[in-house]
């Protein structure tokens, strides 16, 4: 079994010894807002989520009965979200989710009080409002009573490893996202513990993606599947964009995979650990067992849907793109910071814009313009790597986003590389049951990664468009500039 939490939903999946996904099945749940800049959830509607899916996925009527007994789970999830438990193991708050940005305060201490340096030299990585530390730091000043109780402290997916084996522990990848985690050498920062008031015996052990945990106890599921859980191992798992990656086999240096959800990201595998240059790059451990290097988005396939169902009120997204242009001579800009950005200016308080607007603008331009900013946001991360030195030849591409061709053929268009789509199943969901599978010795990643489906849909730089596209992009580029100090 491989299982997804999304930030909306859950996504499990069964998958057999060939790979093949003999059953799917997802469950929704909500998220709360309750201030400007908040976003929370409540971990039990994720372990109740979880506990449903099981059910139906399992017992999914058109599976023979061999097929019902699971050996291995793994779990991809939401990266940064606190999740904060006291002696008996109960939550204490609401997760705090990654794309919450209360910690602006929280985020300013550790960047300029601690210190940049400091950060880097131990995190590999400066601190952002989405991270997993800065949460902390905020709890302890506004919440100090509940951060007393603190006995131990989750990732999302980890606090459903939790429920399902009693262990606290997480995988590298995961931590990675915590500022917490020396990267390089793969442990617990004490140096960060102590300067941030963390209790470093509140930490979940740290394991690989694939090394087992634990075994599902299952007195803590329905009656009716205990059966077919009776020896299922369950491994460490990984974040969700490292376990995306696994899933099409963006396992080492010179692949990549661009993710476009809500957020959009930039994967680069890496053998060893690099300390990026730039301060816009993430450098986090891979559920491979290596590391990598990641560009972040915060709104990329977030940003359409706010135009096309706020703005425009249509939920025909394919009608919208049916005409757009793909040469790349649109004289609109759109600037993606509905929620800040992340990579590469670590701006939480910038918002986005559209630029360029004249009597002859049209609708089609500012859809088109939407894509094409989001996709110029993603070549900001690449040019960075690149600058570093890394040489990437292809991309793959998953996500919601990726459903659009039109997307797919300017997202090549603007970062002026083959894009790869592959048919059937993608995403954390199925990398999380390969590193199930290789966690019970069935199988290496690199021999399924070699087995998975091959044919898709690839989508070529076409040559006519890329220099429009290009001037474009040096455009766009100036626009941070002349957005990030106007008042939001």
């Amino acid at each position: 079994v491989g299982i997804d939490l999304g930030t909306s939903s859950v996504k499990m999946i069964l998958m057999d010894d060939a790979l093949h996904i003999l059953a799917s099945v997802s469950r929704s749940y909500p998220i709360s807002y309750p201030h400007d800049g908040w976003a929370e959830q409540n971990p039990q509607d994720w372990w109740q989520a979880v506990c449903e899916g099981l059910v139906a996925l399992v017992t999914d009527p058109t599976l023979d009965a061999a097929d019902r007994n699971v050996t291995a789970l793994g779990i991809a999830g939401q990266m940064h979200g606190l999740v904060a438990l006291d002696e008996a193991g109960q939550v204490l708050r609401p997760a705090i989710l990654w794309n919450d940005t209360r910690t602006d305060q929280e985020t300013r201490e550790l960047n300029e009080t601690i210190g940049r340096d400091l950060l880097r030299r131990e995190t590999g990585n400066i601190a952002f409002a989405g991270f997993t530390l800065p949460k902390l730091m905020w709890m302890r000043r506004h919440e100090p009573d509940l951060y007393q109780r603190i006995e131990h402290i989750l990732l999302p997916k980890d606090y459903l490893v939790y429920r399902l084996t009693g262990q606290f522990s997480t995988d590298y990848s995961d931590a990675s996202g915590t500022l917490l985690l020396q990267c390089g050498p793969k442990q617990w920062s004490t140096a960060l513990c102590r300067l941030c008031h963390v209790n470093e015996a509140w930490l979940p052990t740290l394991h690989e993606s694939d090394d087992v945990v634990g075994a599902v106890d299952v007195t803590v599921l329905s009656e009716e599947i205990r059966p077919y859980f009776q020896s299922c191992a369950v491994v460490a798992g990984a974040g969700d964009n490292a376990g995306a990656a696994v899933s099409v086999g963006v396992l080492h240096e010179g692949s990549c995979n661009l993710s476009v959800g809500t957020s959009g990201t930039l994967f680069l595998p890496t053998a060893s650990f690099h300390l990026p240059e730039s301060e816009g790059l993430h450098s986090f451990a891979h559920a491979s067992g290596q590391y990598h290097l990641m560009g972040v988005t915060l709104s990329a396939a977030a940003s359409l849907k706010w135009w096309m169902e706020d703005v425009l009120q249509s939920d025909d997204y394919e009608a919208e793109q049916g005409d757009v242009n793909l040469d790349g001579t649109n004289s609109v800009l759109f600037a993606p910071y509905l929620m800040g950005e992340r990579s590469p200016y670590n701006d939480e308080a910038v918002r986005g814009a559209f630029f360029g607007l004249s009597t002859q603008t049209t609708r089609r331009d500012l859809t088109r313009a939407v894509l094409e900013g989001v996709a110029y946001s993603l070549r900001d991360s690449l040019r960075l790597a690149q600058e570093m030195g890394v040489v990437v030849e292809e991309a793959n591409i998953v996500g919601g986003g990726a459903q659009s061709a039109l997307w797919c053929q300017i997202l090549a268009n603007v970062i002026q590389l083959p894009i790869q789509r592959r048919e059937g199943e993608t995403g954390p969901s199925l990398g999380a049951a390969m590193l199930a599978r290789s966690g019970v010795g069935a199988e290496s990643l690199d021999d399924m990664a070699k087995a998975l489906p091959q044919d898709g849909v690839r989508f070529e730089p076409q040559a006519e468009a890329v220099e429009n596209y290009e001037k474009g992009y040096a455009r766009y580029r100036t626009l941070y500039a002349r957005l990030k100090d106007l008042d939001a």
